[in-house]
């Protein structure tokens, strides 16, 4: 694996790769044994959004693995002045074994790669965020046991969330339903090939949705940048709410899934989301687990 640019990059047999080794490295973990995989080498971490999970779990992560991680805010790059994305590439692959990005144009991650030499990897796009659905995966598999033949619903905005459930859903051999309401529906490219790849369904009918689900997931009905959209997101999305009535619909067993933070009382009610607490904080520890897996598996000698 040379970069992790989107999961529609990655075939089904490297996703299960970077799950069973992040399995293995939080195994690893609890029971005290270090990997030094990337002893000596840098990782930059470009941070266009502000960020808690995904600063602290890869750096972190590179502690754990014996490199070091580097945090450069676009602020305080050139990059933030106007140097064009093919120059700070080319010149941070000098410097660097790896570079983590977060930002809003999915273009910038593309170019990150085509232009530099280093393994990039995407830490959130306005289009995708690769790094928290591998962790959903690994997490919805660690309480199922398994990945094929589950449903799994999303409910709320067809964001960069959406596209890239839809994606590592489908390509796990997951049902993948998505509730939400007209005009907001996930990337029209991507619900074609999911059409045409697998099982899956959209609709502004959250019940239908929902019903026999395994594990139903939601996020913030306004993301970054959509900040002024706040108050009309509020109206269109009053009924997108993930709570007991709907959670009765799915299968008996099900999870709920929230990658945070929670907005509790808009897209999820507090009583849901602390009933399945556990669920969303082992859905964030794993964030860690499965990003040191891709580290390993694009930076590192373990490829």
């Amino acid at each position: 694996m040379n970069h992790l640019l989107k999961l529609g990059d990655l075939s089904p047999a490297e996703i299960e790769e970077v799950l069973n080794l992040a399995d293995q490295l939080k195994y690893d973990q609890k029971h005290g044994v270090d990997h030094r995989y990337l002893k000596g080498k840098t990782l930059g971490m470009i941070f266009q959004k502000s960020s808690t999970r995904t600063r602290v779990s890869f750096e972190t992560g590179m502690y754990h693995l014996g490199g070091q991680a580097m945090f450069l805010s676009s602020r305080d790059l050139q990059i933030g002045r106007g140097e064009p994305i093919e120059d700070t590439a080319r010149v941070l692959s000098r410097y660097l074994d790896g570079i983590m990005i977060r930002t809003f144009a999915q273009q910038e991650v593309e170019d990150l790669a085509k232009y530099g030499s280093i393994p990039i990897i995407n830490g959130s796009t306005d289009y995708c965020h690769p790094c928290q659905v591998l962790a959903d995966l690994m997490t919805i598999r660690e309480h199922k046991g398994a990945l094929q033949g589950l449903k799994l619903t999303f409910v709320g905005d067809g964001n960069n969330m959406a596209n890239s459930l839809i994606v590592g859903g489908i390509k796990t051999g997951m049902e993948v339903a998505v509730a939400c309401p007209k005009g907001y529906e996930p990337d029209a490219d991507i619900m074609k090939w999911a059409a045409a790849n697998g099982k899956f369904t959209c609709t502004d009918d959250i019940a239908a949705a929902v019903k026999d689900a395994d594990a139903v997931y939601t996020d913030v009905w306004a993301s970054m940048g959509q900040e002024e959209e706040k108050a009309e997101r509020e109206k269109v999305f009053k009924s997108y709410q993930v709570n007991e009535e709907f959670m009765a619909l799915a299968h008996k067993d099900a999870m709920v899934m929230h990658c945070l933070p929670a907005h509790r009382g808009e897209e999820i009610t507090a009583e849901t989301f602390e009933k399945h607490a556990d669920e969303i904080f082992d859905e964030a520890e794993n964030r860690l687990h499965a990003q040191k897996a891709v580290l390993v598996l694009t930076m590192g000698d373990k490829k």
